[in-house]
Formats: structure tokens, C-alpha cells, sequence
């Protein structure tokens, strides 16, 4: 029953914070955050203190995880399959770094939105176009997929682990489903499109 309980625990955590990240990303939410504050201090801050606060914030997560969640082995995978699952992992950590390059990472991180405030309102405003090239032909949310790789793809698996990869896959979905309304309004026919011809979050499967 304790075991029960704890994982409702985080399990609410999780949903707390997934929540609140899904929130502080929405088209409303940075409507308002422009109303605000002008749309030059909105355009050259918010990316970088969205990324800040949903780091501070998962930190909690993370601590609940370790205290709560039982670290009971469920499985682990020997030699020599245990050096392919390494493997795939090392591919997934590579094809997660070429997503995030590929994403443009300084804009990603909201570095470079920074930056160019500090080169004076002249600075270039340009908005990052649709990505459908690279790691996007393989799926639409290539980072995404990466992440599942590397926590999946663990030789060892404990019920601590287990159950957080459970929560993170399952925000990653919904998260896919959310971002995809915001690309949708931005890029109309255009990524809808794209949508019909490229998988969501696994490559070569298109009902997910």
C-alpha cells in the first residue's frame, strides 16, 4: 500500500509540473507575458526564463523520485545484450544532440533571443521556420524520440526508473499533442502536410 501511495505521490508531482510547463508554453500564456512586458522584452527573455523555471522546478521532481520511489530491480540485461542497449542509447544521445543542433540550440535554449537584445532593437528578429529536414524526416518530435531512446533503452531497470520513464513518455505524448496545435496555428496547411507524411513520436509507425 506504501508502494501505492508513493507512486500516486509522483505521479501527481509529475502531473503538477507537467502541467504547469505545458501552461507557461501556451499561446495565452505568452499573449499575456507580451501585454505585459512588450513584445521586445517578451521576444528576448521568455525562452530563456521558461527553460530556468522548468529546470528549477523538475529539480523537486527529480528529489521525490529518489526519496519515494522504490529502487527494487525489475529487470537487467547481461552481456552481451546488455553492449547493445548501451549502444542504442549512445545512437539515441547522438541523434538527440543532432536534434537540438539541428533545432538551432542558442534559439532552443533562448541564448541567442537574449543576446540580440543586448545588440539594440536593430538586432535580427528572425523566426525560425518549419524544421523538416534531418532528424524531422525520421519523426516530427526527433527530440522527443531520442529521449525515449536513452530511457527505455537502459540495461537496468528499477521500479524508480521504470515508473518516471512511464511519466515521461507519457508527457512527451501529450506534450507532441500540444505542440503540434501551436504549429498548426502558426503554419496552417503547410504542417498539416507535413503531419500526413511523417510519424509523430516513432519512426515508421503513423497511428502514434
Amino acid at each position: 500500500m506504501a508502494l501505492n501511495t508513493d507512486i500516486v505521490l509522483f505521479a501527481l508531482a509529475f502531473a503538477l509540473w507537467s502541467a504547469v510547463h505545458s501552461l507557461t508554453a501556451s499561446l495565452g500564456f505568452k499573449a499575456l507575458s507580451r501585454s505585459l512586458v512588450g513584445e521586445r522584452l517578451h521576444r528576448a527573455f521568455y525562452r530563456l526564463i521558461y527553460n530556468l523555471f522548468s529546470l528549477l522546478t523538475f529539480a523537486p521532481v527529480l528529489l521525490l523520485a529518489a526519496v519515494l520511489l522504490s529502487d527494487t530491480l525489475l529487470w537487467s540485461v547481461g552481456p552481451p545484450f546488455s553492449g547493445v542497449f548501451l549502444a542504442i542509447q549512445l545512437l539515441g544521445g547522438i541523434g538527440l544532440a543532432i536534434s537540438l543542433w539541428q533545432t538551432g540550440l542558442w534559439r532552443f535554449v533562448g541564448l541567442r533571443q537574449a543576446v540580440d537584445y543586448f545588440r539594440g532593437p536593430k538586432a535580427a528578429k528572425d523566426e525560425p521556420e518549419l524544421e523538416t529536414g534531418g532528424m524531422y524526416r525520421l519523426v516530427r518530435h526527433p527530440l522527443y524520440f531520442f529521449s525515449l531512446v536513452l530511457l527505455w533503452f537502459n540495461p537496468v531497470m528499477t521500479w524508480q526508473t521504470f515508473t518516471f520513464n512511464v511519466a515521461a513518455s507519457l508527457y512527451f505524448w501529450l506534450g507532441s499533442i500540444l505542440e503540434e496545435r501551436k504549429l498548426e496555428a502558426r503554419f496552417g496547411e503547410t504542417y498539416r502536410d507535413y503531419r500526413r507524411r511523417v510519424p509523430r513520436l516513432l519512426p515508421f509507425v503513423g497511428w502514434l
